[in-house]
């Protein structure tokens, strides 16, 4: 098993939007990230066009001990789970999940103090990244589910159906069916902490109590 220790903040952001783990092999793409770039005014990750965006707004870095220490998270990574570089500075923490019907992608974001939104407002809006065959709102189908964590409340998620990822209007998304996401949003103590795994749902679904290791292997960091 490997401890996984947070990371250094390398890049500042103002967000109200919810991002947990996610990434290119789950089909997401970085349209949340880019929609968090475009709520910070700061330039779109890399891959996607420009936005218009209103009068650009200061970043004001976040202290840089933020998210470390006792302020921070630490967890367990799955042994089998291959740890990569984060491919985006709004990144924690990311993995790759190998499958035989393709592989998914765990990635962890952490935004600042204070940053981050309602657990619930943003597990809802990853259930409406997806859509449902009947044509039924994603939310009908989402379970959640209230942990606490060695003394971190944590809000654990779950949907399936055919996924688009991103955002409205962040460019275009190829959807893929068949997926799923397992997710959770860790309160931490000065900022909630996004986990975020999605993928084929026979790949995910296989991953099951390994991501389930991962959320309950939380600490507060010291």
């Amino acid at each position: 098993m490997k401890k996984a220790y947070v990371l250094a903040l390398m890049s500042p952001l103002v967000v109200s939007i919810f991002a947990g783990c996610a990434g290119d092999a789950g089909g997401n793409g970085n349209g949340e990230e880019a929609a968090a770039a475009i709520q910070a005014g700061q330039e779109m990750p890399p891959g996607h066009p420009p936005l218009p965006q209103a009068a650009p707004s200061a970043i004001v870095p976040p202290p840089p001990d933020s998210g470390q220490g006792a302020a921070g998270l630490t967890w367990t990574a799955p042994a089998e789970w291959q740890a990569e570089t984060p491919s985006s500075s709004m990144r924690r923490a990311q993995y790759r999940v190998a499958g035989a019907a393709g592989d998914a992608e765990c990635v962890v974001f952490y935004f600042g103090p204070g940053q981050g939104g309602d657990p619930q407002a943003n597990v809802l809006r990853w259930a409406d990244q997806f859509g449902q065959p009947d044509g039924r709102s994603s939310r009908e189908v989402l379970v959640t589910e209230e942990l606490v964590v060695g003394g971190v409340p944590v809000l654990v998620a779950e949907v399936k159906g055919v996924y688009s990822g991103g955002m409205t209007g962040t460019g275009p998304q190829t959807p893929r069916p068949d997926s799923m996401l397992l997710g959770a949003v860790a309160q931490g103590p000065d900022a909630s902490w996004f986990f975020k795994f999605t993928g084929p749902e026979s790949t995910v679904e296989g991953n099951r109590e390994q991501f389930m290791s991962l959320v309950r292997s939380l600490e507060v960091g010291g």
